[in-house]
């Protein structure tokens, strides 16, 4: 039920990609060039606003936007995604820079580069597919929340002051009082009048896609009738030159790796999460897999650079991903258009970029939470068993209180121990009776740590009779645990003086039990499988030799 509402949410963003979608035609080109410009516009506020939220310089959130995205796009693991800035990793930045800087920051920011490097080298990418699919659905739907609430911001009142948590006073997008009366009603308007544009153009045609046809439009009514609503440069001015080569300001000592070393693996792990995450989200709509490792590091070299050309790094933005598929972007082209494209923004159109308003990429962004939120969930809720519905709501709750990484991590481990908790409610036996008065106890269900004690609880060492056969057909036994208690029941039949038989263990299991080695009884039809147990347990900890 759950991969049937995934599938159908990525149904309503595009349908997934043919063949003829990657071939570079020139009505192909003219579709990844305008999705690209469209994922551009829509960088330049989200750049800006989670340069504010880091405590840092508005072009450092640009050049990071620029120099993720297009790394990214030419090397990322799937075509289609945009990287860049996001807000999950500069509220794990603003501290640093409050303490240390923006010179730590840049050092930062390469470490966390080479920790991604790293994660893909050593391909752990890979664990993402330990994600279950309530932890999927509640991300998706905690994502949309995110999303919409971050568009709140835009209808403070331009250019309030504010008091900081340092005391510094400056120009707000966060903590300013909100529009009321007539501004907020036309800023409403326009909102709706975008939303309504991208929902009115796809019906009329698809020359263009329709979120730049929203832009456009809304943007030259504002400028040709000089509304009075708040615009892209009321945030700040996004004029610059192009990044310089700059290699960070610390020292180079022990002293600055222990402070910028807890840092790196945070903003390193949330940016992998997150990038995963839209790896697979993005995959279910192009109907595309693989491709973690490549991202890994690609988003890794991303960073790497981005720290010595003064951007504060960034990982796969899920909403402008998002915006990138319903334009119709399905190959490198568009990031890479959306990347130079916010480039000329900086270097050549700045005037033009911050004339438009704000309430256009407002309503593009609410499109998104629209296209983004599993609305069927609500029916999925009553359906799913108990501890998934839980995990839903509880992934969506933790996405909105704290950040998408953590809310991933929580899911991941309840879904964990849900799972093993039900699995060591499995463990039985059917007993019956064999031959020459001997007692069979043929095992139910897998023998691992949460089961291991419901598998001794099955046993009577002392009222049972001489011969004792445990027959392991229907079950299967898991890691070092499990030795364990086999062995531990081996010892407790061997002390009443009565004999166990062990039938229908893997080779694996015989070689590494210790006291009930030797009363497995070998058979052709015995399985062939192996533990989850390390090293040291193969070389013989498990039996003390």
């Amino acid at each position: 039920m759950i991969r049937t509402t995934l599938s159908s949410f990525a149904d309503r963003i595009a349908s997934p990609a043919s063949e003829s979608d990657y071939s570079f035609t020139p009505n192909r080109i003219k579709i990844e060039i305008l999705s690209g410009l469209t994922v551009a516009l829509a960088l330049v506020p989200e750049a800006v606003a989670f340069a504010f939220v880091a405590g840092v310089d508005p072009l450092v959130g640009l050049y990071a936007a620029f120099i993720v995205g297009l790394i990214t796009a030419v090397f990322g693991g799937r075509p289609g995604m945009i990287s860049g800035a996001t807000g999950a990793l500069a509220v794990v930045m603003v501290a640093l820079v409050a303490q240390h800087g923006v010179e730590y920051l840049f050092a930062t920011v390469v470490v966390m580069g080479i920790l991604q490097i790293l994660a893909g080298v050593f391909h752990l990418g890979k664990f993402i597919r330990l994600v279950p699919h309530p932890v999927m659905l509640g991300f998706v739907n905690g994502l949309a929340i995110v999303i919409f609430l971050a568009q709140l911001s835009q209808f403070h009142v331009p250019g309030a002051e504010h008091v900081t948590a340092e005391g510094a006073h400056g120009p707000s997008i966060f903590n300013a009082p909100y529009m009321t009366g007539a501004p907020l009603m036309m800023m409403l308007g326009l909102v709706a009048l975008t939303m309504a544009i991208i929902w009115g153009t796809p019906k009329v045609t698809k020359f263009i896609p329709a979120p730049l046809a929203g832009i456009g439009i809304v943007a030259l009514l504002v400028i040709v009738f000089k509304i009075d609503v708040p615009r892209v440069g009321d945030l700040a001015s996004i004029e610059g030159g192009l990044p310089k080569f700059h290699i960070p300001m610390v020292p180079l000592n022990l002293e600055t790796l222990k402070i910028i070393m807890p840092y790196a693996v945070i903003l390193a792990a949330i940016g992998l999460i997150e990038s995963l995450l839209t790896l697979n989200l993005v995959g279910r709509i192009v109907n595309k897999r693989g491709g973690a490792s490549q991202e890994c590091m690609a988003q890794g070299a991303s960073n790497l650079v981005t720290g010595f050309f003064g951007g504060m790094g960034g990982c796969a933005m899920i909403g402008q991903s998002m915006i990138n598929v319903k334009s119709g972007g399905r190959t490198r082209l568009a990031g890479i258009a959306s990347a130079l494209f916010l480039l000329s923004f900086i270097l050549f159109a700045s005037p033009l970029i911050e004339q438009i308003p704000l309430a256009a990429l407002v309503g593009v962004m609410f499109m998104v939470v629209i296209g983004t939120f599993a609305w069927q969930s609500f029916a999925i809720l009553r359906k799913v068993p108990l501890m998934d519905a839980f995990v839903i709501i509880l992934v969506t709750v933790v996405t909105v209180w704290h950040d998408l990484a953590v809310a991933v991590v929580v899911g991941v481990i309840v879904s964990a121990l849900t799972y093993a908790w039900n699995n060591a409610r499995r463990i039985d036996a059917h007993i019956r009776d064999g031959k020459n008065g001997a007692k069979v106890y043929e095992i139910e269900g897998p023998l691992f740590f949460g089961s291991a004690e419901g598998f001794e609880e099955l046993f009577d060492p002392m009222n049972d009779p001489d011969l004792v056969v445990v027959d392991f057909a229907n079950s299967r036994v898991v890691d070092q645990s499990a030795l364990q208690a086999i062995d531990a029941l081996a010892e407790s039949y061997t002390q009443q003086g009565k004999t166990l038989q062990l039938r229908h263990l893997s080779k694996e299991c015989h070689r590494l039990l210790n006291k009930a080695g030797q009363l497995i009884v070998d058979s052709d039809d015995d399985p062939d499988y192996e533990l989850a147990v390390d090293y040291g347990v193969r070389k013989g900890v498990l039996g003390g030799h």
